[in-house]
């Protein structure tokens, strides 16, 4: 039994009542979301019987992120790349995808599945590309024994183009930047060399009996999003979104659970529309979008262009963000940009979750707030986003305030920024005072 068939049985399991706890709802709640397809718990079978601890992932939860990690066949560094997902962890990733394209990926996915608590995502394309010589020698059963095979190891979610269509790849030609899903276009290569219709869609079902097994969710992946601003809310686009409607039922009705992936570069203005399509199409299925980024004019700060996108993008409804890092069009992430990218979109899915109010996460807020005018500088850092980034840059403030000032580490009693004669805070303290004492006089 699936997450979505116990939910569709009336049962409520304990995954369920961990994720209730964790938002602050009602078990029940929880049961009806997921029946409704509206929520997900990726939690692999195998995954479950080690360290994972179950999250749930839907637009009536708190916004939960994602971080796309693993090596490349340029960089093949097994012991780097997991330092990066427990780097992404620690700053607040809720899921990793292992998105490993070079050597020894088998045995990073099984070091990632063993070591994290968070649920691991990945493209199982990949590896059948890694493994034979060349993507057109793949066959359907090629495929389906990579599913079968990550899913044994405990993979949670996968990644999967099963919306592309032979119908679609003339869409492209009025493309900048064409097809920018690397999945996506191995697909289309494949298809266009064969002659054939898209394997993973043909053997949709198949796929679908591999993942109710071991209750792997669906990430049915959008291999024509827009690559750049101009390609964005095209032909293309729309016309593999319907289709990914179209698998959703159809995975629901087998038993499984079902997330889409959503468009990378989207206008500022055309996010609302994108996210209210995507529900309507889908039928409410976790919406999962990467960004979206909302220009393409700044290679090197794209966490800050993406976290734009991503903010707008969950605030209309969308239920789990995978970060961009500064690396983003420009090379394969280290672990500073791995902090930025997480950190960047650990901000954008906070705010989101506090302008749809989402029960006590304007608390937190609050909390830094009363210890900001308070300078209550201990007690800021504890409930920064990242602590020792605050830490480090009061630290550096403190070292340059010239001779006289307190050490580092006292609780001065003004900002940082304006010193004891300009602070407004402690301006306004006085300012209190002085009207207290005029009360008490009167």
């Amino acid at each position: 039994m699936t997450q979505y068939l116990e939910a569709k049985a009336g049962n409520v399991t304990p995954e369920m009542m961990t994720v209730a706890q964790q938002e602050f709802l009602e078990p029940e709640f929880i049961r009806r979301e997921i029946a409704a397809g509206h929520l997900v718990i990726p939690a692999n079978k195998v995954h479950l019987a080690k360290k994972l601890q179950p999250i749930g992932i839907g637009s009536a939860l708190r916004t939960k992120i994602n971080a796309n990690l693993g090596n490349s066949a340029l960089t093949s560094d097994s012991k780097c790349e997991i330092a990066k997902v427990q780097y992404a962890v620690k700053y607040g990733a809720d899921t990793v995808m292992d998105l490993s394209t070079g050597a020894e990926i088998d045995f990073l996915r099984q070091r990632i599945i063993d070591e994290v608590t968070v649920p691991v995502g990945t493209v199982p394309l990949y590896q059948v590309c890694e493994q034979l010589d060349d993507i057109l020698d793949m066959t359907p059963q090629h495929f389906l024994d990579a599913v079968e095979h990550q899913a044994k190891q405990g993979v949670d979610y996968m990644t999967i183009h099963a919306g592309l269509l032979l119908e679609h790849l003339p869409l492209i030609d009025s493309r900048l930047a064409g097809i920018v899903s690397r999945g996506g276009s191995l697909t289309a290569k494949w298809m266009t060399a064969h002659k054939r219709e898209n394997p993973f869609y043909e053997y949709f079902d198949n796929l679908c009996e591999i993942m109710k097994t071991y209750d792997v969710c669906w990430s049915i992946g959008d291999g024509l999003r827009p690559g750049c601003l101009h390609d964005a809310s095209d032909a293309a686009q729309f016309g593999e979104l319907d289709v990914m409607g179209r698998l959703a039922k159809r995975a629901w009705a087998i038993g499984c659970q079902v997330m889409i992936e959503g468009p990378g570069h989207v206008p500022l203005d055309e996010i609302e529309m994108n996210i209210k399509r995507q529900i309507e199409v889908c039928s409410g299925a976790p919406f999962y979008v990467l960004g979206p980024v909302v220009c393409d004019i700044a290679p090197g700060y794209d966490h800050i262009t993406s976290a734009i996108g991503a903010a707008l993008a969950a605030y209309h409804g969308a239920a789990m963000l995978c970060y961009v890092t500064p690396k983003e069009h420009l090379g394969l992430p280290n672990l500073e940009d791995v902090r930025q990218g997480v950190i960047a979109y650990k901000i954008a899915a906070h705010a989101a979750d506090v302008a749809r109010k989402r029960p006590h996460c304007r608390e937190r807020d609050d909390s830094l707030s009363r210890a900001r005018f308070a300078f209550d500088w201990n007690e800021q850092f504890c409930l920064s986003l990242d602590p020792e980034r605050a830490k480090e840059y009061y630290n550096e403030s403190r070292a340059g305030a010239g001779a006289g000032s307190p050490p580092m580490g006292c609780n001065e009693n003004y900002c940082t920024m304006c010193g004891p004669k300009f602070c407004a805070m402690k301006t306004t303290q006085e300012l209190n005072a002085l009207r207290r004492n005029g009360d008490a006089a009167n």
